[in-house]
Order: C-alpha cells, then structure tokens, then sequence
C-alpha cells in the first residue's frame, strides 16, 4: 500500500515588500482633471462640427498622458535591496548602494554615489507645515516642557513628522542600513516613460497640424 504524496508547500512569499509612497492629494487631483478632460471631448464629439471633433481627440491624446504623468505615475518604492523612483518621464532604480544621500529641501531628492540628483516626485513638501512644526517646538522649548522640548524640530507635539518629512526619514534609515549589503549592490538603472511620451508626442502633433490647418 503506498502512502499519499506529501503536498508541496507554497510559494514563500517574497521576504522583503516594497513600500510604497505616493501623493494622494495628486492623485485625487489627476482624476478629477481626467473627468473634467474626457466630459469636455465627449461634449465636443457630440455637439461639435467641422473639425472641432477630431481637434478634441487631438487634444485629449495629447492632455491625458501629461495628466497621468504628473498625478497618477509618480511613486517611491523601497525594500531592502533598493530605490525604485517612478517619475512623470523615467523610472529610476537605485541600489542602495549607489546611493549617497537623501535631502528634504524645497524638494525631496535622491543622490547618487557619482553627484547625480534625481526628484522624488511622489513624495511633497510642505514648507507651510514645516515651519508650523518649527514654530511649535520652539514654542514648547521656550515653555521649557520636559516632554515636548524633546521632540525633533519640524515635528509635532506628539513626536510625530509631516508625511512627506517621515517618509524621507524612513528612507535614510534603510540606505543607512542596507548601503553595505552584498545585495543592494549594482549600477543606477534609468528608463524612460515611452508609454506616456509617444502618445503624447503624437496627440501634439496631431494636434498643431488639425489648428494649422483650420
């Protein structure tokens, strides 16, 4: 008598995830402009004559592509073994150790071992916020708190960091960690957007040839 197989045990599931960091207020923002552009062509489709139709579609074609590109496109992704920067036009991949620093300034950007700066689209500022926190903490450190003095500047009164701030944070501690891995070791790896450039490329073309023409 044989005995039944043994069942093969799953997949593991992968040992480090990406975390991922996106602009929800842009995200909201692209979908609204979506809706707004696509009831403007379709009201021009119905209601338009002579060329008006087709200089319609030129323009969504044109407009849809930058929309997305600048609101719905851009993220951070991070796990242990590198950066992934997905802006409106290239996508870049960063082992972390390629990479030299993080800075939080009027932008938040990526530096490369080589001096090369890159923008993280997906993750705001806020300098409003910013210095709200900053006029808080010296606030509470000129009120001689003995809990709140020792929160970090440009944080809030319960320790914690704007988003954008935190995020940032939280990707220096993993470069910090992960530079010296055997695994987060490789070259910069950069790819440009075709799938957002060549339409619209195509709808600007189209686009100036249908007004140049009448």
């Amino acid at each position: 008598m044989t005995s039944d197989p043994q069942p093969t045990p799953a997949d593991p599931a992968p040992a480090y995830q990406d975390r991922v960091h996106r602009s929800h207020a842009a995200i909201a923002g692209g979908v609204l402009l979506l809706v707004i552009g696509v009831w403007l062509a379709v009201d021009a489709l119905v209601r338009g004559e002579g060329s008006t139709p087709w200089v319609a579609l030129a323009g969504l074609l044109f407009a849809v592509p930058l929309v997305v590109a600048y609101t719905l496109r851009p993220a951070v992704f991070a796990n242990e073994d590198r950066l992934r920067v997905r802006n409106p036009f290239r996508t870049i991949t960063l082992p972390w150790g390629a990479v030299s620093g993080l800075r939080a300034g009027y932008s938040n950007e990526v530096f490369t071992q080589d001096g090369t700066k890159y923008q993280l689209w997906a993750i705001p500022v806020s300098l409003r916020g910013r210095k709200k926190a900053a006029r808080r903490h010296a606030q509470q450190v000129a009120a001689d708190d003995p809990v709140t003095s020792r929160v970090r500047p440009g944080a809030g009164p319960d320790g914690t960091r704007a988003p954008g701030d935190q995020a940032m944070d939280d990707l220096r501690e993993i470069a910090e960690r992960r530079e010296g891995a055997e695994s987060a070791q490789g070259e910069p790896v950069v790819r440009w957007a075709y799938e957002i450039l060549a339409p619209a490329a195509a709808g600007a073309v189209l686009l100036a040839v249908l007004l140049g023409i009448g």
